[in-house]
This record gives structure tokens, sequence and C-alpha cells, in this order.
């Protein structure tokens, strides 16, 4: 069955077998938090996006390939619920944008725009974006024959970008995520938010004057 992005709580993981990568989209906890199990196809390494919730199910996924870095895309505590865990039992290292570090339980390395994250032959790309908290941030991942993939964590959904509370914080994510994101990466880029299901860029592209013109 083809991979759709639509998980529920307490149902199996939607897995989407690239060529480079394989994506398991788990829904976990009470605010249906996505988290995304990253493994290279050659190397067989693994990164997580966002230790949200449910540690058991969070290990169960991850499996005996061992977990290589968990990169939390921002700092309220609905996306680390299960950090502490998922590090204590796979020594996992902590990834997450500096701006962000200090709302995480434990010490983590920083992340800053433009680094790249590992996941064996693979990378990622961090886009910081300022609004939803001061250092959410997206993983890029790009690839000749896989095409364009974003995890957004809370700064973009299906609808619109992420909660910001007073117009600057509005301002912020809008300004970002049109010069970071819709300026640079094209309409077939699918993306993979923190809650909900998945969308495209092409598919949002056209509401984003009816964003900045609601506020929100």
């Amino acid at each position: 069955m083809s991979y759709t992005g639509d998980v529920v709580a307490d149902g199996p993981p939607d897995v989407r077998q690239l060529t480079g990568l394989t994506v398991s989209k788990l829904s976990v906890g009470p605010m249906d938090n996505n988290a995304y199990l990253l493994r290279c196809a050659s190397t067989g390494e693994q990164v997580l996006i966002d230790a949200a919730n449910e540690a058991p199910r969070l290990l169960e996924l991850i499996g005996e390939g061992g977990l290589a870095a968990v990169v939390t895309t921002h700092a309220h505590m609905d996306h680390w619920v299960a950090l502490e865990e998922v590090l204590a039992s796979t020594g996992a290292r902590s990834l997450v944008h500096a701006a962000d570090a200090d709302g995480l339980p434990i010490p983590s390395e920083p992340l800053a725009d433009g680094d790249r994250v590992r996941v064996g032959d693979r990378e990622l790309e961090v886009i910081h974006i300022v609004g939803h908290t001061p250092g959410s941030v997206a993983l890029l991942y790009r690839d000749d024959v896989d095409g364009t993939h974003l995890f957004t964590g809370d700064s973009l959904f299906p609808g619109g970008p992420g909660r910001t509370t007073n117009p600057n914080e509005f301002a912020q994510i809008m300004d970002d995520l049109e010069t970071k994101v819709f300026g640079v990466l094209p309409d077939d880029t699918w993306f993979y938010p923190g809650h909900g299901k998945d969308s495209t860029l092409g598919a949002e592209r056209p509401s984003i004057p009816g964003w900045r013109a609601r506020g929100w």
C-alpha cells in the first residue's frame, strides 16, 4: 500500500520507502503528535524527529537498529515528553536549535540555520523558522531520485503556518516560510508536519495571500 501520511492514535506507523531513506510516521500522545523515524537505506543508521510521547512505542519503532540522534523541532513540551527515556535507552545524541535549547529537559547539541544532520550517507538541512518559537526548525531532505521532502515541525501545516501569539511573530513566521521554504523549494515538495496530515507546497502555495490577510 502506498504512503498517505494518515496516522491515528494507537495505530500503526505509515511507512514511506524512498530510494535513500525509509520514513516511518507515528502518531503519539494526547495531542496527536507526529514522530518521524528516518532510516538510511544503505547504512541502516536511524534518526528520530521529535521524541514527542509514548516512549515504549517509539522504542518499538526504532527496534534493534539503534538510533544516532533525536532532532527536536522546537521546545514546546508536547514534542519532547519521551526524549529523556528514548535517549537513555538508545544513547542517541540530542539536537535542537540553540534558541530553543533552554526549553529542553536535558543538555543538547545546538543547531543553526544551514547545518547538516547526517542520516547514514544521507543528510538533512536545518532551516531555522522564527515565529512559532524562537528556535523552531524544519528539516529538508533533497535527493535527485527521491525528490524534496520537508519535516516542518509546528511551523507549517496544511492550511497555514503554525500558531503565533502576536503580529510580530506572525510576520516573522510568514517571512521565513516565504523566503526559506516557498521561495526556494518546488511545488512537489512533500511536507510532514508536527501534527496531523501531510501536504505539498504546491497544494498550499495559492493560499499564502489568504494567510497573510487573515493574520494567522
